[in-house]
């Protein structure tokens, strides 16, 4: 299912024809996301390393791995809504060690961010990686 959702996500940023328009729709993927419980928003689940502000909360459940997200950013909130199509719903195992480098290429992200929102969405994946070795125990 995770991998369905993100293979649509790249075949839309293919079929949009500038970086602009990719842009505008990560923002509106970010609109689209549902607001996180401000109760969740503690420092424990904040994410080091962003220029904005980052809160990640893991929502594992029978094995699959999913996850709130939410930032003071527009464009933060949005690249949250692409690693979610990215994780969300895989077993719990796959995530440690998902290439989401080579995935989130595919999105031609890695040439379009700044350097600070890059090093953000390296946080982010580092985070959630983190969170999911914890989470099987190893």
């Amino acid at each position: 299912m995770a991998q369905d959702e993100f293979n649509e996500l790249a075949e839309t940023f293919d079929f949009l024809d500038d970086w602009e328009d990719r842009y505008r729709h990560v923002i509106e993927l970010g609109r689209e996301m549902p607001e996180m419980e401000e109760a969740l928003k503690v420092p424990a689940n904040k994410v080091n390393g962003c220029a904005s502000q980052v809160w990640l909360y893991p929502n594992i459940e029978n094995g699959l791995f999913d996850f709130y997200g939410e930032s003071d950013a527009m464009i933060v909130r949005g690249l949250i809504a692409v690693l979610h199509t990215l994780y969300a719903g895989r077993p719990l195992a796959e995530v440690p060690g998902l290439d989401a480098q080579a995935a989130l290429k595919r999105l031609g992200l890695d040439e379009h961010l700044s350097s600070q929102r890059s090093n953000g969405l390296r946080a982010m994946v580092e985070r959630i990686r983190l969170v999911a070795t914890e989470a099987q125990g190893i």
